[in-house]
């Protein structure tokens, strides 16, 4: 009886909607239409869901729907995009590395250190222009335990946790497209390789030594290392 309505409502979503709402994530490649289709969804649960167990989780409305949004926009007629995407945060147990004990000097006793990783996005699509684009997004967590023996003899245990982000997007260039490198030089904080093959491509990466502190942030960063590809062709 309780919540009857809203379970209601949630039957009634797009079925990658439910999947944000109960597994956190999703894995999917579908035309623009469907990115659509679930765009419109998303935008009905905010007056149709209170319930704090069933909220979307951070970052799906105001990260990866724009970026999906803006991506369709660049879809040929027949191009897809896939997309996994994994919001369940970077605690998860099957996101930690075992620790591992790192070397220390007196006054430590003993130290560990353990890493996170947490690719919580990752999307490849075909482009109108014939190029291939693709987009990782990874959290990075180091958590140090350090074990001290005080002058009064106490043991004392100190945390300290560092997080980073990397961002790295490759372009594969349409085929008979050569590079050409821009009259301006990229911004200091994001590294470009180009990288020859059969079919050209463009790597443009970059490493947040902090997490961005809101969802502007986070997708302006996003945007500014894709556009970095473009910037390399004429």
């Amino acid at each position: 009886m309780f919540w009857r309505k809203q379970k209601a409502a949630i039957a009634g979503f797009h079925p990658l909607h439910q999947a944000l709402i109960l597994e956190r994530g999703f894995a999917a490649t579908h035309p623009a239409a469907e990115w659509a289709a679930l765009a419109a969804s998303l935008h009905r649960h905010a007056g149709l869901i209170r319930r704090s167990k069933w909220a979307l989780p951070p970052r799906a409305m105001d990260v990866i729907l724009p970026l999906l949004t803006e991506i369709c926009e660049d879809l040929g007629p027949k191009g897809v995009l896939a997309v996994t995407a994994d919001l369940r945060g970077i605690h998860v147990p099957a996101k930690s590395h075992p620790a591992r004990s790192i070397p220390v000097r007196p006054p430590a006793r003993s130290a560990t250190e353990t890493w996170s990783i947490d690719p919580w996005l990752r999307l490849h699509a075909g482009l109108r222009d014939g190029s291939g684009l693709d987009i990782l997004i990874v959290d990075r967590q180091r958590l140090r335990r350090v074990t001290r023996r005080g002058s009064s003899g106490k043991t004392k245990i100190k945390r300290k946790t560092q997080l980073t982000q990397l961002i790295k997007v490759r372009r594969r260039l349409p085929r008979g497209v050569a590079g050409a490198r821009p009259q301006t030089a990229p911004p200091a904080w994001i590294g470009v390789t180009l990288r020859d093959g059969e079919r050209r491509s463009v790597l443009a990466a970059a490493k947040l030594l902090r997490l961005p502190q809101s969802a502007d942030e986070q997708l302006d960063r996003i945007l500014t290392v894709a556009t970095e590809t473009f910037r390399w062709t004429r």
